[in-house]
């Protein structure tokens, strides 16, 4: 007998990680570089004592954390096995088949893969010519079909931000049926005025989701949260695949939140070597998109491959997406130099093709 699965999985595209490979530089996956604060690894340690035991399924202890941080009542939150899975939850919450999802592209890569696992439909909207968001054309892509609008903001891969009056008039003109997440995983290196979290009141159809993996540095642990009305909390319970958020990733995360001044005076370092990166490589002949996030983009197109290749011969990892662009994380200094030799040397100027500026 044949294993029989659904007939339409070999048109869904898979998730494709960055990649990884020993001894190279690793700047292909907008991870922290340094390591969880001492005070956080020993609460990880702590709690592998009690791995015997099932989590909290409600993340109690978490989400009244977050609601003491966040200022929010407790019933306004929800957690998840990073921010990715709540994304999944939330097309699984609001979408039917043959339903729509809205989002700009190029987006973050998870949006059309948890669409099409719903059954749902992506509609992607071309980014503006600066490497935005469309939000005009993405209201206008909104059909009777469409249940849910994803904004990536600091877009990944693009880095741009959108701000608070762009946001306002946008949430504003989507209808209120219609559910809006505003995915702010790289919220704490953006250093515009929007804070979705401040947008939420008054709007019942909208979700702000952020993530521990990135700023905080518990990428490998798995945990993100979601802000939004109680109906939607509700609706992302019902969907929620139980014990999916760890005793170790709720553990790390409240530690996290505990040392998060000290966590968060990192992002002042990285976004000085985001902004010397991006000067290094516009000085070499770059077109590089002001960032708001942990990395900076390169619209190479149909030369992306080609450099993400020399890049890793290089022995720098970088992230090329298809024939859009290449995004390279912002590591540490050393890091960030290697790639910056690479970026800027001659031949890698005539591959990326360039032209030096005088």
């Amino acid at each position: 007998m044949t294993t029989r699965t659904r007939a339409d999985l070999d048109s869904i595209p898979a998730y494709v990680p960055g990649k990884n490979f020993p001894g190279a530089i690793k700047l292909a996956s907008n991870e922290t570089t340094p390591s969880p604060l001492p005070g956080v690894q020993e609460a990880i340690a702590a709690a592998v004592i009690t791995a015997n035991r099932y989590p909290d399924n409600g993340s109690t202890a978490l989400i009244d954390a977050l609601a003491q941080h966040l200022g929010v009542p407790r019933e306004h939150i929800a957690t998840g096995c990073g921010s990715v899975s709540l994304c999944q939850e939330l097309v699984q919450a609001t979408c039917h088949d043959g339903d729509e999802v809205v989002f700009a592209w190029r987006s973050f890569e998870a949006y059309p893969v948890v669409t099409r696992v719903a059954g749902a439909v992506p509609v992607q909207v071309p980014l503006t010519a600066n490497y935005g968001h469309d939000l005009d054309a993405m209201v206008a892509a909104i059909t009777e079909r469409t249940r849910l609008v994803f904004v990536c903001n600091p877009n990944n891969p693009t880095g741009r931000s959108l701000g608070r009056d762009e946001l306002e008039r946008f949430l504003d003109a989507v209808p209120d049926r219609v559910v809006v997440a505003l995915d702010e995983a790289y919220f704490e290196y953006n250093r515009s005025d929007a804070d979705g979290i401040t947008l939420l009141e008054g709007r019942p159809n909208v979700v702000v989701l952020r993530t521990f993996s990135k700023a905080y540095g518990l990428a490998g642990i798995r945990v993100g949260y979601a802000v939004a009305d109680p109906a939607l909390i509700t609706a992302l319970g019902k969907v929620h695949i139980p014990f999916s958020v760890s005793a170790l990733a709720q553990t790390a995360a409240i530690a996290s939140l505990e040392a998060r001044d000290e966590l968060l005076h990192r992002t002042d370092g990285v976004i000085a070597e985001r902004e010397r990166m991006r000067d290094s490589l516009i000085a070499a002949g770059y077109d590089v998109p002001q960032s708001a996030a942990n990395f900076v983009y390169l619209p190479l197109e149909d030369r992306s491959a080609a450099f993400g290749m020399a890049s890793a011969e290089a022995g720098v990892l970088v992230r090329p997406y298809g024939e859009d662009g290449v995004r390279i994380t912002v590591g540490d200094p050393h890091e960030n130099d290697a790639f910056l030799t690479f970026a800027t040397d001659a031949e890698t100027v005539a591959v990326a093709g360039v032209r030096r500026t005088a």
